[in-house]
């Protein structure tokens, strides 16, 4: 249940989808209020939600001047203190951190790198179970929940995904990993053409 396994940019595709597709529509969506919610439901040492914020600072003019909150749980007390620390080895940053990510974003402390301050600031972490009650962390505009189902059965599962979908709205999203899919499991979301590992809800 604790594995921790992570790195930046772990398996580019849904980064990417969180750059081309989820968040120009937010844009469109939420013009009126200014404010998008995202959470990393199974954040480990913090490389997943980093390298949402990394994104998020690197679109710049679509979301100048909103309200952008990112929120990574995790039931890892030892893997959050890390996070919010946002301290690095090298071998970390190598792993999908792009060169020109690095240089901009982190700085060089002795034999490990340090996430910036203004990053770590966009992150909030939390220790939480995704087998404790979802209601009380309000509405997401798309959550990120990958690499984690699949440590659960089937019911368990469903259940899960059943909880994720009241706190999304209609038109938020779902990502999930590669080997982690709802179907056969949920008919609370369904799969977005083209874009494999994203769900929306049904």
């Amino acid at each position: 249940m604790t594995t921790n396994e992570t790195l930046f940019f772990r398996d580019i595709r849904p980064f990417d989808q969180l750059r081309k597709v989820i968040l120009p529509h937010l844009a469109e969506a939420r013009a009126a209020n200014r404010r998008i919610r995202l959470w990393s439901a199974a954040c480990s040492t913090g490389q997943e939600p980093y390298s949402f914020a990394m994104i998020i600072k690197d679109i710049g003019e679509l979301l100048n001047g909103w309200r952008v909150e990112i929120f990574a749980t995790d039931l890892s007390s030892e893997a959050l203190d890390k996070a919010k620390v946002g301290l690095y080895s090298q071998f970390e940053v190598q792993r999908g951190l792009p060169v020109t990510m690095m240089t901009r974003y982190f700085k060089r402390t002795e034999e490990t790198w340090q996430i910036d301050s203004a990053i770590r600031a966009m992150v909030t972490f939390r220790e939480f179970n995704l087998l404790e009650d979802f209601s009380r962390l309000g509405s997401f505009d798309a959550i990120y929940c990958r690499n984690v189902l699949i440590y659960f059965d089937k019911e368990t599962k469903a259940d899960i995904l059943r909880r994720v979908r009241k706190i999304l709205p209609d038109d938020g999203f779902l990502s999930l990993g590669g080997a982690e899919t709802v179907l056969g499991v949920t008919d609370a979301f369904k799969p977005i053409d083209n874009e494999r590992g994203l769900y929306a809800p049904a």
